[in-house]
């Protein structure tokens, strides 16, 4: 005969020390919910029979894992699918498949799965897979789909306060990350999620226009802001070429010093056109407007002297434009390559501008310390950018009449619309010139009426 009794938190507790092993009490409310004897523990489970008049038997769950009322409520929820005629246990199997499907969709499966076999194809690939997996830890075990705006924010509220400094280091207190660094990860997260729309992972990309909050500019970083956007005034363009100009003579100044002082062996630079890249590299951003990161990876392979162009790949938009872009070089400009060639020995192929130090590509902030001595000697504004060469190369031209849609290519924009953003409005006011050729117009058509008026009286 089966012990019966009502399976309460207070009978649970004190049936874990008293069922021995395979006993077994079954519930008085719930029929077919029982425990059945461990070793030192319950299990809860449910028996019924299915549609075949088969008897089955479903585990619950382990007392102590599991409470008294989250165990009677499970029975009762199993009960329910076999008085609906279905089966506990399919339902169970099917939500252990769906949960591990789930798990299939946790950022960290597909970022260290589907998404690392993608993005190792793409140049800087695993360098946007460990920035996903450093500025995001506390996602990776979740499931993609479930991500919200609620998590955006709060990831953005933590990134942007001040870290604590580590214990026993006496160290600078460490900044918050800028807009601009957490929106690169951002930005690395929401491509992710859009690749596993596109291949069907996930049914919706569940960040889709959730934005980072930009947070409001001080009076300096507007002032600075506003700065780097211009185009360089007359005096300023004389000032940049003598600047150059100073900064080859010191140079020399100081390769004549060295030789007259036991360095003999080192190269004489009073015969040699540019005492090293900085001039030619300088030039060739100011008559291209190229960003410094192509300048920095521009090849011989890429420049035709005889026909004056520069046909290469632009490496800010190469992930969704990898065709390779041809520009024309103006002729000063092509003096200047031409005589860089000679200078370097006529190579065929390799980088332009190499690393002074190794041959290699130069560092991304190889140009700042050299632009800074440029700057000083010519007497130029000490918060002038380097930068600014590209956009005074856009702001010239729209000022000299050309169109945007020219200069949006020249400056490899991947949208005219920035183009039209940040130079649309130096361009020639040709509406006004139209408006005032018809106000000419009519006025002299006026003056004609009235002479035809004082004829006729």
């Amino acid at each position: 005969m089966k012990k019966k009794e009502k399976l309460t938190k207070k009978a649970l507790d004190r049936l874990a020390n008293e069922l021995p092993e395979g006993g077994e009490v079954w519930d008085t409310d719930l029929p077919g919910y029982h425990v059945r004897g461990r070793r030192g523990w319950l299990a809860l489970r449910v028996s019924y029979y299915n549609n075949a008049r088969q008897r089955r038997v479903l585990t619950l769950g382990r007392y102590g894992t599991r409470t008294a009322a989250q165990a009677r409520e499970d029975a009762r929820e199993a009960l329910a699918i076999v008085a609906q005629g279905g089966d506990p246990r399919a339902v169970l199997e099917e939500d252990r498949a769906e949960a591990e499907r789930q798990q299939q969709q946790t950022l960290r499966a597909y970022l260290e799965g589907p998404y690392t076999a993608f993005q190792n194809r793409r140049k800087d690939g695993k360098g946007t897979i460990r920035r996903i997996a450093r500025d995001f830890p506390d996602w990776l075990e979740k499931p993609m789909g479930n991500l919200t705006r609620a998590d955006v924010e709060r990831w953005q509220a933590k990134q942007e306060a001040t870290p604590k400094p580590r214990k026993g280091k006496e160290e600078a207190t460490p900044k918050p990350r800028s807009f601009q660094t957490l929106k690169r990860s951002y930005d690395a997260l929401q491509a992710l999620l859009a690749h596993a729309v596109e291949r069907n992972v996930i049914p919706a990309h569940p960040l889709k226009g959730v934005k980072l909050q930009k947070p409001a500019l001080t009076e300096e970083e507007l002032a600075e802001q506003g700065a780097e956007r211009r185009f360089l005034e007359p005096e300023e363009v004389a000032a940049l070429f003598a600047g150059l100009e100073a900064y080859q003579e010191e140079r020399r100044a100081q390769r004549r010093s060295s030789r007259a002082h036991g360095k003999a062996y080192l190269p004489d630079l009073d015969h040699v056109a540019y005492v090293d890249h900085v001039k030619p590299w300088v030039l060739a951003m100011f008559y291209t407007g190229f960003r410094p990161g192509d300048l920095f990876g521009l090849r011989w392979e890429h420049v035709n002297l005889t026909f004056g162009t520069i046909r290469k790949v632009i490496e800010k938009t190469a992930h969704h434009q990898p065709e390779p872009m041809t520009f024309p070089i103006c002729r000063p400009l092509v003096e200047v390559l031409r005589t860089w060639h000679r200078q370097q020995g006529e190579p065929s192929a390799g980088l332009v501008f190499p690393s002074p130090v190794n041959g290699k590509r130069m560092a991304q902030t190889a140009m700042q310390r050299p632009w800074a001595t440029v700057r000083k000697l010519g007497g130029l504004p000490e918060g002038l950018q380097l930068y600014t060469l590209r956009h005074n190369f856009a702001s010239q031209l729209v000022m000299a009449g050309a169109d945007i849609l020219t200069v949006s290519k020249l400056m490899a924009h991947s949208s005219i619309e920035t183009t039209i953003k940040f130079y649309a409005h130096l361009a020639p006011d040709h509406k006004r010139e139209a408006v005032d050729m018809f106000v000419k117009r009519v006025a002299g058509q006026s003056r004609g009426a009235a002479v035809e008026q004082q004829r006729q009286a």
